[in-house]
């Protein structure tokens, strides 16, 4: 909370405590500047959204040939139509990610000291590139995690794909992986304010393991445990580098 407290308590220079109407308007100025963000950030992922639905067969097609699919069926006349908004809602989430993050960044930025605000270009781009790289390998992997699945199945058995059920697995496992590889970041930012200490990151890592384990298994869709293993390990990777360049910091 300590980022948190600092942006509330961002007031004018000059400002005496018990001036408590100008500590009022900053909070309200806080108000008005998270309404924005939120306005800006919805309007990204409709114009997202919207882009995704016009080319949402081409999209289909493409996730189609990424999973080795080779066909797939949908149920009910409406299937065609609600898997198309689907499939535009989620990706318009992915297209609308940079300005989420810029957004978010530009509100939190209030609260950093002088030395830390010249690091928020460098942490937008990152947050960026660690989103882009969780849904890059998320698509990157696909094509083995459903051949480990199909594995499981007997020879009698054959798969038959529901567009709706396969579309929302990947649509999740790519979201999710996008996510979830913001967690260096998150890890990084509540070092460098001093939240956590690099001391108390390696003191814990037993616990961390089971907590990434357990959010590993939250952020992938479907019950089995090798998902989560492909987003566990890379989760655990980022987790020991982002303690040692803290540690190297001498955060």
């Amino acid at each position: 909370m300590a980022l948190l407290d600092r942006v509330l308590q961002r007031g004018p220079s000059g400002s005496s405590p018990e001036d408590f109407d100008d500590a009022r308007m900053t909070i309200l100025e806080h108000l008005q500047d998270l309404r924005r963000v939120l306005i800006v950030s919805m309007i990204a992922w409709a114009l997202g959204t919207a882009i995704a639905f016009a080319f949402w067969p081409r999209i289909l097609e493409f996730l189609i040939q990424r999973g080795a699919v080779k066909h797939l069926v949908y149920l009910g006349p409406p299937g065609a139509l609600t898997l198309g908004l689907k499939i535009a809602l989620f990706v318009g989430i992915v297209v609308a990610a940079p300005v989420w993050i810029q957004q978010l960044w530009w509100f939190v930025s209030p609260g950093l000291h002088q030395k830390e605000k010249r690091l928020i270009l460098p942490l937008i781009l990152a947050t960026i590139a660690f989103f882009a790289i969780g849904v890059a390998f998320a698509l990157f992997s696909l094509p083995l995690f459903l051949r480990i699945l199909n594995g499981f199945a007997p020879p009698d058995l054959s798969y038959l794909g529901v567009a709706d059920e396969y579309i929302s697995f990947v649509l999740l496992l790519v979201v999710g992986f996008g996510i979830v590889f913001e967690l260096p970041i998150v890890i990084f930012v509540l070092g460098l304010i001093g939240v956590i200490k690099s001391k108390w990151l390696y003191r814990n890592r037993f616990y961390w393991i089971i907590g990434l384990g357990v959010i590993s298994n939250l952020l992938t869709p479907g019950v089995d445990p090798i998902t989560p293993l492909f987003m566990w390990v890379p989760l655990y990777l980022f987790w020991e580098a982002t303690a040692l360049l803290l540690k190297l910091l001498g955060k």
